[in-house]
């Protein structure tokens, strides 16, 4: 008799502690089966309008120019501290390529057509649109510059570059809605600026 009542003491016990694990893994989610309020939380973070889209597309291609230009710097340019910019901007620019490609690809948008060093109209179609954009005929003059005519120009058409990404930060940063995105925004503001200082002054500007 005395058996029996542990058995049934243990069988209660077993009971309990499944019943009580059961009600802390429903504390631990919510309705749909999700992490807890800290998960729902920083999926909500990931919204992103039209802004946005536009933003990442417009700027890995505006970056990809840039780093084509940056390219040129190794074998063309003459000035130390050109190369050594050069170097920076395409240090720079081509891991962000990569990010907003990898953006546009978990909202289901296309990553624009890499199209630099191909003989197209679309770069410079791009050139009448997007702020900044070299046209077709200015990376011909640059690929066929060298010396300190190449330092110049290369310094020249990478102001008016920089000034084009900026203008695009800032309308992103106005209008964006994806977090990530609009630090980005923000980030090429202050550095892109910064260098645009920096290329007036090495052209006796500043």
């Amino acid at each position: 008799m005395t058996a029996q009542r542990r058995f049934v003491r243990r069988t209660a016990l077993a009971v309990t502690a499944s019943v009580a694990a059961l009600t802390l893994a429903a504390c631990g989610n919510d309705g749909d089966g999700k992490a807890g309020s800290g998960t729902v939380s920083a999926t909500a973070t990931g919204g992103h309008n039209a802004a946005d889209v536009s933003f990442s597309k417009e700027m890995i291609q505006h970056h990809r120019q840039a780093v084509e230009m940056a390219g040129l710097a190794a074998g063309h340019a003459s000035s130390a501290r050109v190369k050594s910019l050069a170097t920076k901007v395409e240090g720079a620019q081509a891991p962000e390529i990569k990010t907003m490609s990898g953006w546009l690809t978990s909202w289901g948008e296309q990553v624009p057509q890499d199209m630099s060093g191909m003989d197209s109209g679309m770069d410079h179609d791009m050139s009448s649109s997007t702020p900044g954009m070299m046209s077709d005929a200015d990376m011909g003059k640059l690929e066929k510059a060298s010396g300190a005519d190449f330092d110049t120009m290369f310094l020249t058409m990478m102001i008016e570059h920089h000034e084009g990404a900026v203008s695009m930060a800032k309308a992103e940063k106005t209008d964006g809605e994806y977090k990530p995105a609009t630090e980005l925004a923000a980030g090429v503001i202050t550095a892109q600026s910064a260098e645009i200082e920096q290329m007036n002054k090495m052209l006796g500007k500043g």
